[in-house]
């Protein structure tokens, strides 16, 4: 048998095994042992054995230690191999903005409000964030430094929504509320009351700039969805509803323009998504999306990006190319996320979320959608395998998350107000083919609201 231990090693633990038993007043033993090995009182007497008592026991406790720790870290690893398994191998580093996902803990928790967070919307060009409350406030914060700049107040009853946008070189701030108003504000004039829009007979539960068509005209209209069961639109350099849009049979949760402001996405109540195509003469939804088992609470529009991910889900041997709205996404109280096709067919359906899902955005590079729930975790869903959840933050917030948006992306030569942002695009998508762009650059910021009373960024 070959020897694992030095000579010098034998002889220590020799020495240890006889200082136990006789410790233990097992002196027969110990007296067999240390014939058998040959050692005498010259080698072996009672100062060494005062030197080796105890040793023997401590070295067993050590390695008790030892393995058990060897067996956590071991756990540990495994989790970090399950998620570099599941990951696309550019994302490994975490450094290439197309396959960037959010990870815990988040840069900044940003505390201030003194009810429940009800909203969260990105500044088209500056690090500049607004969170809305159930306390009818809105606060503005510096995302980059985790700093409250300054509350915004006049709202009488909860703070449902908020967005930056408007005419070209005049960003707004629009706030929608269960007041029954939609207010703008000026964040050149501190933010200045400078409109407020009656005109929906109940809460107004979401708000959106719409962006600037192709042709490059003034993104100046405003979209808004309620509890009256109707959209309004708005022309917010003269405040007048220039349109009305009804179908929706209960409260309209959401709402979601397309990239280019030719079509709007709607979910509510009534368990239904529904397209719009509100420059047309139409009054009817262009497609209704029927599925979904309870409330549809929140939608979103696939940026170009990940069209070529969706068709191969959806069964196309290549692409769309005619629209901007080819695929589609939205969240519900039945616990499920669905994506859907421009026909209005559901083409996949995301379960993993433990509760009502509440907020949606696709990842500007079109590989991920990424989602928030009630069950206080963040997901994010790989589109280039089906759909898979990759990614589970379990300690997003504290308590349920009630809303998500992410940053803008920065513009190389200046960004222009309410077409280039977050806010005047679908969910922070830029325009398509802008991923991959030279001018265009994602941005690895995300901002989530919650119940907790914390606003939340995660950043690269």
């Amino acid at each position: 048998m070959s020897q694992i231990l030095t000579p010098r090693q034998a002889e220590e633990l020799h020495k240890a095994i006889i200082a136990y038993l006789a410790a233990n007043n097992l002196q027969s033993t110990a007296s067999a042992l240390r014939q058998e090995l040959n050692i005498g009182e010259d080698v072996f007497d009672a100062t060494t054995a005062k030197k080796y008592e105890g040793l023997l026991e401590k070295k067993w406790t050590s390695v008790v230690r030892l393995q058990k720790k060897i067996m956590d870290l071991e756990s540990r690893n495994s989790v970090l191999q399950s998620e570099l398994d599941s990951a696309t191998p550019t994302s490994r580093q975490n450094k290439d903005p197309i396959s960037w996902l959010p990870r815990s803990p988040a840069r900044h928790t940003l505390q201030s409000h003194r009810q429940p967070i009800t909203c969260v919307a990105f500044h088209p060009v500056f690090s500049v964030l607004a969170s809305g409350s159930e306390d009818q406030t809105i606060k503005i914060w510096d995302w980059e430094l985790g700093e409250l700049e300054r509350t915004v107040k006049g709202h009488t009853k909860a703070v449902l929504d908020v967005d930056f946008g408007g005419p070209r070189g005049n960003t707004l701030l629009a706030s929608c509320s269960s007041d029954l108003t939609i207010k703008l504000w000026d964040p050149s004039d501190d933010y200045k009351n400078i409109r407020t829009l009656p005109g929906h007979d109940h809460s107004v539960s979401a708000v959106r700039f719409i962006p600037s068509g192709a042709d490059g005209s003034s993104s100046n209209l405003l979209v808004s969805a309620s509890r009256d069961k109707s959209l309004r639109i708005w022309d917010v350099t003269t405040g007048y509803c220039i349109k009305t849009l009804r179908g929706h049979l209960e409260w309209v949760r959401d709402v979601c323009p397309s990239i280019d402001g030719k079509y709007l996405l709607s979910g509510g109540d009534d368990r239904t998504a529904r397209l719009w195509e509100h420059t047309s003469s139409s009054q009817e939804p262009k497609v209704t999306l029927i599925g979904h088992e309870h409330v549809v609470l929140c939608c979103a529009i696939a940026p170009a990006t990940a069209y070529a991910h969706l068709a191969g889900m959806a069964g196309m041997k290549k692409p769309p190319v005619t629209s901007s709205v080819e695929f589609m996404a939205t969240g519900s109280r039945d616990k499920t996320i669905r994506l859907w096709d421009a026909r209005g067919t559901c083409i996949k359906t995301l379960t993993g979320h433990d509760n009502w899902v509440r907020g949606l955005v696709f990842h500007p590079g079109g590989k991920f959608l990424i989602s928030v729930a009630d069950d206080k975790t963040l997901r994010c869903w790989d589109l280039t395998q089906e759909g898979r959840c990759v990614k589970t933050i379990s300690d997003a917030h504290d308590h349920f998350v009630q809303c998500i948006r992410w940053a803008p992306p920065v513009i190389k030569g200046g960004a222009v107000n309410g077409t280039d942002g977050n806010n005047g695009e679908s969910n922070g998508t830029p325009k398509k083919g802008a991923a991959a762009g030279s001018d265009v650059q994602i941005r690895c910021v995300i901002a989530t609201g919650s119940v907790d009373l914390n606003v939340r960024i995660f950043a690269n």
